[in-house]
């Protein structure tokens, strides 16, 4: 069994973050995203796993993540010249995956289910195909699933105005190596890409062994600043362990579940969990509140904020009210001059500097 695991787009829907990095590099709970499903995969068992990379994002892709050794993994790299579709990112992938079965996983998505027990169903009905669902309440922004009672996929639409169900697909899926040649016979959609839902909807017409399977749980899709917030705080509300490595004083107030970093220095703060702060920062009478993540190399000098993600090197000083559901980039620079009661929301690029009038 091996993975593929889709790392490249465009990320529109997080820019300015993603003018200049990969979407799927974005930290939720301090870790990029996109090593969630490397390490969802290997505890799946799976350790051949081929990451696809677009030429604009992909070198940072490979250098942030490695080889796979971190993970216990062996990771091949695949270019995607160009966002043409699911099913082209397979087609390009075919010449890795070979004649095995396999994961395909969109690299943006966070999902609480364990893989190895879809695995298992995969393989004891000797499936063709395997997509796992999840009930949404907005099913018109998503694909849908049509699905019978003995859980057989009856048909695919993608973002239907009258959905037939309000299952929605997840973007993980199981494939036997009979997919291949439904992708060799789909066509480009309107939109001019090889589409996924095309080729199991042609196995499905084929009446090959398609299924599908109700994830437990939740399920993330990061796209958006308010996608990604969400995400950060159920991760934080479900995984994070109080393990202070960095140095806080006497006058600082760590109350719930908190991380510090080593070689972090907390000074004259108060801190309320659950909050995750990396390495090497500098947090001087701030006051932290519940939902944030701070990334290595940060310093918050009179800064008072919650629900919120500050990237690595970003510097906030001297802000006298509250920021509040924030994304901030990495090397931001964020200083106020006077004081304005009133709460601030941001979504700030790498490496701006912006000044408070």
């Amino acid at each position: 069994m091996k993975a593929i695991i889709l790392s490249g787009g465009k990320g529109t829907r997080l820019r300015p973050l993603t003018y200049t990095g990969a979407k799927q590099l974005v930290p939720v709970a301090n870790k990029p995203i996109l090593w969630y499903g490397i390490e969802s995969i290997v505890a799946a068992g799976i350790t051949e796993i081929g990451i696809i990379i677009s030429p604009e994002t992909g070198e940072e892709v490979k250098t942030k993540t490695g080889d796979g050794e971190q993970f216990g993994a062996k990771i091949t790299y695949i270019v995607q010249e160009s966002p043409a579709g699911l099913a082209h990112a397979v087609k390009i992938a075919q010449p890795f995956l070979g004649d095995s079965p396999f994961v395909m996983y969109l690299g943006d998505n966070l999902v609480q289910s364990e893989l190895d027990l879809f695995l298992e169903q995969f393989h004891a009905a000797n499936l063709d195909a395997l997509t796992l669902l999840c009930p949404v309440a907005n099913p018109s922004a998503f694909g849908v699933a049509k699905v019978d009672e003995q859980g057989r996929l009856l048909q695919l639409v993608e973002k239907p105005k009258d959905p037939p169900s309000n299952l929605a697909l997840v973007g993980i899926y199981i494939f036997s190596p009979v997919i291949h040649d439904a992708i060799a016979a789909i066509q480009p959609s309107p939109r001019g890409e090889l589409e996924i839902t095309d080729a199991i909807q042609m196995l499905i017409d084929q009446q090959k062994s398609v299924e599908a399977r109700q994830i437990r749980g939740w399920w993330l899709d990061t796209g958006k600043k308010d996608d990604l917030l969400e995400a950060n705080r159920i991760i934080l509300d479900t995984c994070l362990q109080t393990n202070l490595q960095g140095e806080v004083d006497e006058q600082s107030q760590i109350i719930g579940r908190v991380e510090i970093g080593t070689g972090s220095k907390v000074i004259n703060c108060t801190i309320r969990g659950p909050v995750t702060i990396g390495k090497d920062c500098h947090l001087e009478n701030c006051f932290i509140g519940p939902y944030s993540s701070i990334s290595d190399q940060v310093t918050l000098i009179n800064a008072d904020l919650e629900h919120s993600v500050i990237l690595k090197g970003a510097t906030v000083e001297g802000i006298h009210h509250r920021i509040v559901d924030s994304v901030i980039g990495r090397r931001a620079h964020l200083k106020e001059a006077p004081r304005r009661p009133k709460a601030l929301r941001f979504m700030i690029g790498d490496d701006c500097q912006i000044e408070l009038n």
